[in-house]
């Protein structure tokens, strides 16, 4: 028979158990610490690479950025003075230009707020030519957060599209640089009012407008409900105190912000 094991056998054969435990342990532990920093390095370095390659779809061939000082309502009716043309940007009327195309020029200070809302809006020479100008219109559909329209003052080319602070001139719809500016900042975030409505504002050309203001009363000449929309526009106008923000949101205007009441008609 074998001998029994003695009792200094017994807590040897135990410590060599415990031993190798605690090493596969400790073993275990290193493994979960370099899988956990190597999980950390790939998701710093995906968030990374995601802030490198949306900086990069914002860097834009001829694209200008402005820095915009001043954005607050003014009353209806006052023409605002702006810097750049078509305007990107600045003090603004209380309405916003529904989203859409227009085959008439329509109120910068209107297109503005749209812009506030986060809106691309694509100006075009009214000689372009008509298949370009169909071109144009075809960057719009339903839903979209941009504006179409001819545009009769200075540009810097035959076609400009302008978003909140930027801007950048083409000579062709098809030219990738108009295509990349819509991608980045149609409905972008950067703006100060992102998720606003670009729908149930002001649906009429700028011809219209003027001829409604010079009833002699201002804003209150603007009809409580709208005809409907102009070409590819979406939504009438909202209720008396309707915000522009998200129903589930309300807009704030801009600390300073000493204008007038808002008008019954797409105020916010």
């Amino acid at each position: 028979m074998a001998k029994k094991k003695t009792a200094e056998e017994r807590r040897q054969r135990a410590a060599a158990l415990k031993a190798e435990r605690l090493r596969k342990e400790r073993q275990r532990k290193i493994l979960g610490i370099a899988g956990g920093a190597l999980a950390a390095v790939v998701v710093v370095g995906l968030i990374g690479f995601l802030f490198y390659m949306d900086h990069r779809s914002r860097q834009i061939p001829g694209m200008a950025e402005h820095e915009i000082g001043s954005y607050l309502h003014v009353d209806t009716g006052e023409k605002v003075d702006y810097e750049q043309s078509p305007p990107v940007g600045g003090d603004h009327w209380s309405a916003w230009q529904n989203c859409g195309v227009y085959p008439s020029p329509v109120t910068p200070e209107f297109a503005v707020h749209s812009l506030e809302h986060g809106a691309v809006w694509i100006a075009y020479d009214p000689e372009l030519p008509a298949d370009q100008v169909e071109q144009l219109n075809g960057f719009y559909t339903p839903g979209s957060y941009l504006l179409v329209t001819p545009y009769e003052g200075e540009m810097d080319g035959p076609i400009v599209a302008s978003a909140w602070g930027r801007q950048v001139a083409v000579d062709s719809p098809t030219d990738e640089s108009l295509q990349r500016f819509v991608r980045a900042f149609e409905q972008s975030s950067d703006v100060p009012e992102p998720g606003a409505l670009c729908s149930q504002g002001v649906a009429e050309n700028a011809e219209e407008v003027e001829a409604m203001l010079a009833g002699g009363g201002g804003e209150e000449q603007l009809p409580e409900g709208m005809d409907g929309p102009a070409e590819g526009a979406e939504g009438d106008a909202p209720a008396e105190g309707e915000s522009d923000a998200p129903a589930e949101e309300e807009s704030e205007a801009p600390a300073g912000d000493e204008s007038e009441a808002p008008a019954e008609e797409g105020s916010e």
